[in-house]
C-alpha cells in the first residue's frame, strides 16, 4: 500500500507540474552570446554547436580531432554562427583547460556560456582493476571540468553566465561495465550540485545546469550498446538531446533530463532497490563470458 500511495503522489506531482511549467526559452538570448563549448566535434557536441550557430552565438569549439573540428566550424559559420572559432585539446593534460579558456576569452572577450560536454573513452567492460585508467578517465570527465570551470569563472560572473554539464543517469543510477564512467559522472553531480549552493550562498549570479542524459544515438554509445547486445532500448536522437541541452542551460534551469523517461527512473531510484537490482543484473548479463 505504501509503494503504491508513492506511485499515485508521483503520478499527481508530474501532472501539477506539466500543467504549471510554462517554456520559457526565447531563442533571442542566446543571438551574440558567447559560447565555449567542449567535445564539439561529434556526437552531442557537434549538434549542440550547429543548434547555437542556427541561434547566432559566437563560438569556440574544443575537442582532441583537428581535422573534425575544422569541418565543425565551416558548418556552423555556414548555419549562421557571428563567430566561431576552433582549438584542439586533450583535457588529459591538467593544462589543457586552462589553456582553452585562454583562448576563448582572447576571441570572444568574454563568456556567457561554458558548455561542458567532453569525455574519455572507457571501454564499457567490467573493472579489471586498472587503477591507471581510471585515474586518466577521472581527469578527462571530472577533474577537466573543475578546471576548466576554475579558469571560466570569474568571466563568467562578470557576465552572469552559466555553466551546463552534461552528464548522465550512471551517475545517479550506477550500472554494471561502467564502475569508472559512473564515478566520474557521480563526481560532477557532487561538486557541481555544491558549486550551485555556494554560488546562490555568495549572491553570485551564475547558474548551473545539470544534464542527465540516457541512451542517445551517437556512434561510440551504439556501437557499446551492439557490443553487449543490449539494443532492446530505443536510444534518443543526439539532434533532440543536444536542443534541449540548450534550452536548459538558456532558461538557467537546475537540471534537465533527455530523454523524458530519466526522470521518472530518478525520482524513483530509491522505492524500489531490490527490483532496481534485479532488473540491473538481469538485463546486463555477461556476454560471451565476458
Amino acid at each position: 500500500m505504501a509503494r503504491l500511495t508513492k506511485i499515485v503522489i508521483l503520478a499527481v506531482s508530474v501532472g501539477i507540474l506539466a500543467v504549471l511549467w510554462r517554456d520559457t526559452f526565447d531563442s533571442e538570448i542566446l543571438s551574440g552570446a558567447h559560447v565555449l563549448l567542449t567535445g564539439a566535434s561529434k556526437g552531442i557536441g557537434e549538434q549542440m554547436a550547429y543548434h547555437y550557430a542556427r541561434f547566432g552565438s559566437e563560438l569556440v569549439i574544443t575537442a582532441r580531432n583537428k581535422t573534425l573540428l575544422k569541418q565543425v566550424e565551416e558548418k556552423c559559420l555556414r548555419l549562421g554562427a557571428r563567430k566561431v572559432h576552433s582549438i584542439s585539446a586533450d583535457m588529459s593534460d591538467p593544462k589543457s583547460g586552462n589553456q582553452v579558456v585562454q583562448f576563448a576569452l582572447e576571441k570572444l572577450g568574454s563568456l556567457n556560456y561554458l558548455v561542458l560536454n567532453h569525455i574519455g573513452y572507457d571501454p564499457f567492460q567490467m573493472w579489471d582493476g586498472n587503477a591507471e585508467h581510471t585515474s586518466w578517465l577521472m581527469q578527462v570527465n571530472f577533474l577537466s571540468y573543475v578546471q576548466l570551470t576554475s579558469a571560466a569563472l570569474p568571466s563568467l560572473i562578470e557576465t552572469k553566465g552559466s555553466i551546463i554539464v552534461v552528464s548522465s543517469l550512471c551517475g545517479k543510477v550506477a550500472i554494471p561495465y561502467a564502475a569508472t564512467y559512473s564515478a566520474s559522472k557521480s563526481a560532477l553531480e557532487g561538486f557541481f550540485t555544491s558549486l550551485r549552493h555556494e554560488l546562490a550562498i555568495q549572491k553570485r549570479e551564475v547558474s548551473v545546469t545539470l544534464c542527465i542524459l540516457g541512451l542517445i544515438d551517437t556512434e561510440s554509445a551504439m556501437e557499446k550498446m551492439r557490443a553487449r547486445g543490449l539494443v532492446t532500448v530505443s536510444p534518443h536522437p543526439a539532434a533532440e538531446a543536444a536542443l534541449g541541452i540548450i534550452r536548459g542551460g538558456a532558461i538557467r534551469a537546475k537540471e534537465i533530463y533527455s530523454p523524458w523517461w530519466v526522470e521518472g527512473i530518478v525520482r524513483t531510484r530509491d522505492w524500489f532497490t531490490g527490483l532496481q537490482d534485479m532488473i540491473i543484473h538481469r538485463y546486463f548479463q555477461p556476454k560471451d563470458g565476458q
